[in-house]
């Protein structure tokens, strides 16, 4: 693409913008609104998949051996644990371990547990605590190792861990039609604008044809035309994201300590890179579009 040209596009683009000043405003407007939906909605689920991310790490089956079990099947259960193909971590907790573990917890009130320490006054059994290579596999590798010999019981939180991860997956279907539902939005708005100026401009589109003009050479000026669109309503929710998020991030981190948020700045450079190219592809495509059956080149 030679300069020359390159300028003649950009000019033509920057003269159609301004000529239809409201459709611009109009399709920056709705690429920003959406843009700011999707990049909302994008830090939402990225901080409640780091959220789901922590609680998985603590999410584990804790087994529990029968207290009649000899040695030879406490030997063979641990056995068939270690060499369990979906269990990445297999640690025994003796019951003298669990016990200092409760006094822990209960600080102060560790006195209540005071002659309940020895082996024969300890009312703990030894356990093992199993953490699954998958976390979501955690329900069906509890139900095969329940049956295996010296199980007294497994515990690892039946009824909270599936709705947990039900919701995961229920967030991210709900982000990706809701996602796709704004992108169309965008796109067709761009489009309208773009058949806009191309039906202003039929008749010196029509001249240009007849003095030999080639297809690319008119449909150029509308695809700057669409990226500048993007673009512009791109780098807006990018900036009402970096102050907004800010602001939210330091409100919750002075009254609600415990929930974990990425950083501002990770979230602006995800953003950045997300948007803007997402803007632009937006901007673009709805010009390809609305050349490709408008213009008729």
């Amino acid at each position: 693409m030679r300069v020359r040209s390159l300028c003649y596009f950009l000019e033509e683009a920057l003269k159609s913008i301004l000529r239809n000043g409201w459709m611009s405003i109009a399709s920056v407007g709705v690429v920003a609104i959406t843009l700011l939906i999707l990049g909302s909605f994008m830090i939402i689920s990225i901080n409640v998949n780091l959220f789901t991310e922590d609680v998985k790490e603590q999410v584990q089956i804790v087994l529990y051996i029968d207290e009649t079990a000899n040695e030879e099947t406490r030997l063979e259960l641990e056995r068939r644990l270690v060499s369990h193909p979906d269990l990445e971590e297999v640690r025994f907790v003796s019951k003298d371990e669990a016990m200092e573990r409760l006094k822990q917890k209960m600080g102060d009130q560790a006195y209540l547990l005071e002659g309940y320490e020895g082996e024969e006054d300890n009312p703990l059994r030894d356990s093992y605590e199993l953490r699954t290579t998958v976390p979501e596999d955690i329900t069906a590798v509890a139900q095969q190792i329940k049956n295996y010999p010296g199980v007294g019981y497994v515990d690892y939180g039946s009824g909270i861990v599936e709705p947990l991860f039900q919701f995961t997956g229920l967030i991210r279907l709900i982000g990706l039609a809701f996602m796709a539902g704004l992108a169309v939005t965008a796109v067709f708005l761009i489009a309208h604008t773009i058949r806009l100026t191309v039906y202003i401009r039929r008749k010196e589109i029509m001249i240009m044809k007849y003095v030999g003009a080639t297809d690319w050479f008119i449909r150029w000026p509308f695809i700057f035309e669409g990226s500048f669109l993007g673009m512009t309503g791109a780098i807006i929710p990018v900036l009402i994201i970096f102050y907004g998020y800010q602001a939210a991030v330091l409100w919750i981190q002075n009254n609600i300590h415990f929930i974990p948020l990425i950083p501002p700045q990770e979230i602006t450079t995800e953003m950045i890179k997300l948007l803007l190219p997402l803007g632009v592809g937006l901007g673009v495509l709805g010009s390809v579009i609305s050349v490709r059956r408008f213009l008729k080149v």
